[in-house]
C-alpha cells in the first residue's frame, strides 16, 4: 500500500475513535432540551422526567428551556439554529415535526434538513373535554348543541394534534365549532374551565387531572380503545364518532451537523431515560406508551407520519395558512 495512503487511513482511525472516546465520555457539562410548548404542558413534562432521568445517568443537569407559541416554530427555530454539538436537544411532537409543514405555507425552519434525529419517546391519546357546567353530558348531547347553535360554540387547541382532533370531529360530526388557538394546551384548559371556549379535545395528562378535579367533565377519549386511566370514559368511536381515532407521538432531535457518534451517544442516554423509573411515572399518569428507536428508524416514521397527517389535514377541510 501507499505509505502516503496505509498513512491517511491511520489518521482517520485515530480520529475516529478520538470521535467514539470523546462521545462516550459525553455530556461533560449541562444538556439543554428545548421545548416548544408551555411549563405543564405534556412535552415539558416528559422532557422534564427525561432530563431527570438523564441526570441521574450522567451527574448532569438538565435545563428545561419552554419556548411557546406559534405552533411550535418558536422553539423549532431555535432548536434548529443551536450549535450542533449534542449539548441542544428538542423535545417535540408531530406538530413541528409531521402537521405543520401540511398546515402552513411557509415554515421558518424544515422539518428534515435542520434536524438530526434522535429517538422516539412516546405515543399517546387525547381526551374530550367540556366546562363542568356545559349541559352536554356526552358527545351525543354536545354534537346535538352544535347542531343546534352553528358557530356558537368553539373549541381550543395549543397543538397540532389538539387542532386536527377538534377539525377531525366538526368533519366528521357535520358541526360547524369556531377554532380558537392558544400558544399551548394549558392556558386553553385555563380559558375552559372559566367558560371561554366551550370544548376542547386536548392530551391526557393536560385534561384529565381538571376531571379527576371537578373543574371540567370528559365526554371520550382519541383512541381506538378504552384509556386504563379513565375506563368509565367511552372512545369516541364508540360515543357514536364511528371510526374516529386520533394520536400524538413525541421524539428528540439534535441541530443538524451534530456529529454521529454524538448522535449514537444522545440516543444511547435517550432511550435508556425513557425506560428508566424515573420517567415511568410520567408514562403511566399521562397514558402514554413508551415507543423508542434508532435514529434511522424514527427518519422513517416521521417520512411516514408526515404523509399521514397530510391526508387527515385534507381530509379535514383545512387550508395551509
Amino acid at each position: 500500500m501507499n505509505p502516503t495512503r496505509r498513512a491517511w487511513l491511520a489518521s482517520g482511525v485515530l480520529l475516529a475513535f478520538a470521535g467514539t472516546a470523546a462521545a462516550q465520555a459525553f455530556p461533560e457539562r449541562p444538556l439543554t432540551f428545548v421545548v416548544p410548548f408551555a411549563a405543564g404542558s405534556a412535552t415539558d413534562q416528559l422532557a422534564r422526567a427525561i432530563g431527570q432521568a438523564i441526570t441521574q445517568q450522567t451527574k448532569q443537569q438538565v435545563i428545561v428551556d419552554n419556548r411557546a407559541g406559534a405552533n411550535g416554530f418558536i422553539g423549532a427555530q431555535l432548536a434548529a439554529k443551536a450549535k450542533p454539538d449534542g449539548y441542544t436537544v428538542f423535545i417535540t411532537t408531530n406538530t413541528t415535526h409531521a402537521a405543520n409543514e401540511h398546515l402552513f405555507r411557509k415554515l421558518p425552519y424544515d422539518p428534515v434538513k435542520d434536524f438530526e434525529p434522535l429517538t422516539l419517546l412516546g405515543r399517546g391519546g387525547q381526551i374530550m373535554v367540556v366546562n363542568e357546567q356545559s349541559p352536554a353530558n356526552s358527545v351525543g348531547d354536545f354534537i346535538k348543541l352544535a347542531k343546534e347553535r352553528p358557530g356558537k360554540l368553539s373549541f381550543g387547541w395549543g397543538s397540532s394534534s389538539s387542532r386536527i382532533a377538534g377539525e377531525l370531529f366538526k368533519q366528521m360530526t357535520g358541526t360547524y365549532i369556531v377554532s380558537i388557538p392558544y400558544k399551548s394546551n394549558p392556558p386553553a384548559i385555563t380559558d375552559l374551565m372559566g367558560g371561554q371556549i366551550d370544548m376542547m379535545i386536548t392530551d391526557m395528562s393536560t385534561g384529565l387531572p381538571q376531571v379527576k378535579a371537578g373543574k371540567l367533565k370528559a365526554l371520550g377519549v382519541s383512541t381506538s380503545k378504552r384509556s386504563a386511566l379513565a375506563p368509565e370514559v367511552p372512545t369516541l368511536s364508540e360515543a357514536g364518532v364511528k371510526g374516529y381515532e386520533m394520536t400524538y407521538w413525541f421524539a428528540a432531535y439534535a441541530p443538524a451537523g451534530t456529529p454521529a457518534p454524538v448522535v449514537a451517544r444522545l440516543n444511547e442516554l435517550l432511550v435508556a431515560a425513557a425506560k428508566s423509573p424515573a420517567a415511568s411515572g410520567f408514562y403511566t399518569s399521562s397514558g402514554t406508551d413508551v415507543l423508542t428507536s434508532t435514529p434511522e428508524e424514527l427518519r422513517k416514521f416521521q417520512h411516514a407520519e408526515s404523509q399521514k397527517w397530510s391526508k387527515v389535514i385534507t381530509a379535514a377541510g383545512i387550508e395551509k395558512e
